[in-house]
């Protein structure tokens, strides 16, 4: 599968890359964000939501498990499941009906949902990279390997 790596030396330059990466899509995307805690995956998160200009609505679903923001044609839902003590929860939320939805679905700590969760577009890996971060997409099928080709 395709790939693309980004290095970023700033949280602000994180949120850009994000509103670029962000200005590709149309919707109907699953995006696992990875990463050690402090990475950067809500700053990533914060840049796609700039694009869709809804930067100042941004906070962490730690404890509420998702966030909803409803851009101008259609949703988006915000998954931090690192609270998730057994996959079994997601289904008591009703996951499946986001992920039926024209939207796009990020997913933090996705592996908590193993085995509910459905296959990821868009693997997104933040690691620490020196005084920076190394970010890399991973595309998972022929549209997401079409968006990493128009970064």
């Amino acid at each position: 599968m395709h790939s693309y790596e980004f290095i970023s030396h700033s949280e602000e330059e994180t949120i850009m890359f994000a509103d670029e990466f962000a200005s590709k899509l149309n919707g109907h995307s699953k995006i696992v964000l990875s990463g050690d805690l402090g990475s950067g995956k809500t700053k990533f998160t914060e840049g796609l939501l700039r694009h869709f200009g809804l930067e100042d609505e941004i906070s962490s679903p730690t404890f509420t498990i998702v966030n909803e923001y409803d851009a101008p044609k259609f949703k988006i839902y915000h998954f931090d499941l690192y609270r998730l003590a057994d996959p079994e929860e997601l289904e008591f939320m009703g996951i499946r009906d986001y992920f039926s939805q024209n939207c796009i679905c990020l997913i933090e700590w996705a592996e908590k949902g193993e085995g509910i969760l459905p296959e990821a577009d868009l693997l997104v890996n933040i690691d620490y990279y020196d005084d920076a971060r190394n970010i890399t997409l991973i595309a998972q099928n022929s549209v997401s390997e079409h968006i990493l080709t128009q970064l």
